[in-house]
């Protein structure tokens, strides 16, 4: 049976360091209640010139690069982001451009922070035979630059990219599963009312603060949890594997306290967790691919390996992927 595996990862973080030291003196908090509830040391934060395109193409580029192919070579570009650099033209026909893709369809997908996973599923559910040849696909979220002055969430967001390059595999590796899902009921646990048609950018809306992530902490916890082990033993078991079988789990990097207790649920233990919250913080969507290419540079994915990649966003999505390596 064909696959779709992943041959090159790549990803982009901005230089700016932004620690708990310096929040402390933005918002009231502090570097011990910070890191108690979410793990979170530091985080990056893109500069006033840099949009999600910006950091999307430089991901792009080190993950076709190291499928060793050229932009030529790619033929669909599908991009998981919560904050493209506008409504249209998308972040897919911008990067597309800059990277010289000239052949390659593209497409923004909303789906908050399970935009990595929902992205990852376009190429292998296509409607081209099998598996398109080597889709694209980037993750990108310019999420710091909305919330640093709400005390609630500016602690946990942050910036960078991350890119997959998918070609067929006539071989045992490749994406084996995928598990989607969603439930609008959750919406006012975590929204942004600002900026869309129901409450268009106006003086009113930006002085109402609407354009702010809204967030409650307790709840989306709880719930995170819950659909993070549900939608984990679900795809495990459908293909015949149990968490003993996981050599790698790489789950959306939201908050350490929220991995942590997933991994305890799903008989993971920290060992094969791959972590690095503590020192980019929630980079959205990108955060998987940031987490996926680092295990990669540190030896922690060999060929054969399973890989459970688990990832919740806003609204709420999320989803599940199943890959060997």
């Amino acid at each position: 049976m064909m696959r779709a595996r992943i041959t090159g990862v790549g990803a982009y973080a901005p230089k700016r360091i932004l620690s708990n030291a310096d929040l402390e003196k933005m918002v009231e908090t502090s570097d011990e209640w910070i890191v108690q509830r979410s793990g979170i040391h530091e985080r990056r934060i893109a500069d006033e010139s840099e949009a999600t395109s910006d950091l999307a193409v430089r991901a792009a580029q080190q993950a076709i690069e190291r499928a060793n192919l050229v932009p030529e070579d790619i033929e669909f570009i599908a991009v998981g982001t919560t904050t493209p650099d506008m409504i249209f033209p998308s972040v897919g026909n911008i990067v597309q451009h800059r990277l010289g893709c000239r052949r390659a369809g593209s497409v923004d997908l909303l789906a908050a922070c399970a935009g990595s996973i929902y992205s990852l599923s376009v190429g292998p559910n296509s409607s081209r035979p099998e598996v398109p040849a080597r889709p694209l696909h980037r993750r990108r979220d310019a999420l710091a630059h909305y919330r640093l002055h709400r005390p609630g969430t500016c602690v946990l967001l942050a910036d960078a990219a991350g890119a997959a390059v998918l070609e067929p595999s006539e071989d045992e590796r490749g994406i084996i599963d995928f598990d989607l899902y969603s439930d609008g009921q959750y919406w006012e646990l975590l929204y942004m009312p600002g900026g869309g048609s129901r409450h268009p950018a106006t003086k009113e809306t930006v002085e109402a603060r609407m354009h702010y992530a809204k967030m409650r902490g307790n709840e989306v916890f709880k719930v995170a949890v819950r659909l993070f082990v549900d939608c984990a033993e679900r795809i495990l078991s459908r293909n015949g594997f149990t968490s003993a079988d996981v050599d790698l789990f790489v789950p959306h990097q939201a908050n350490l306290r929220i991995i942590e207790a997933a991994a305890k649920r799903v008989a993971l233990p920290m060992e094969r967790v791959f972590v690095n919250v503590d020192r980019y913080g929630n980079t959205g969507a990108a955060s998987v691919y940031v987490a996926l290419e680092e295990a990669v540079a540190a030896g922690r994915l060999k060929r054969g390996d399973l890989v459970l990649v688990v990832a919740f966003g806003g609204g709420f999505s999320w989803g599940a992927a199943l890959i060997r390596w």
